[in-house]
């Protein structure tokens, strides 16, 4: 059965720094591209960020770009989301998912799996 689990969130200032944390059990990590989504409050899940099974290519929604950083350790089975610059409206609960697939992929539907997210506060 696979599982990930998320790590990390918390509230922090705008401005500021977090790092998420994936960790997945129960499957062939290195087989898959990764994901990461948010919910925020009123809104539509949104995608953030991917990246492929080897890492070596990565996707951003243009609202992170530049601020936020995808990446994963194979040999750790984790992905991780690196956000820098924080701001108010990155406030959300954060969710990893495991793509159906090898390659990065921006549509909730392209996604078999899904981790049960952790809340991040963006807030002075």
């Amino acid at each position: 059965q696979v599982q990930l689990v998320e790590s990390g969130g918390g509230l922090v200032q705008p401005g500021g720094p977090l790092r998420l944390s994936c960790a997945a059990f129960g499957l062939t990590f290195s087989s898959y591209a990764m994901g990461w989504f948010r919910l925020a409050p009123g809104q539509d899940r949104e995608f953030v960020a991917a990246i492929s099974w080897s890492g070596g290519s990565t996707y951003y929604a243009d609202s992170v770009k530049g601020r936020f950083t995808i990446s994963r350790d194979n040999a750790k089975n984790t992905v991780y989301l690196q956000m820098n610059s924080l701001k108010p409206e990155d406030t959300a609960v954060y969710y990893c998912a495991r793509s159906w697939g090898t390659v990065v992929a921006t549509s909730p539907t392209r996604y078999d799996d899904w981790g049960r997210g952790t809340q991040v506060t963006v807030s002075s």
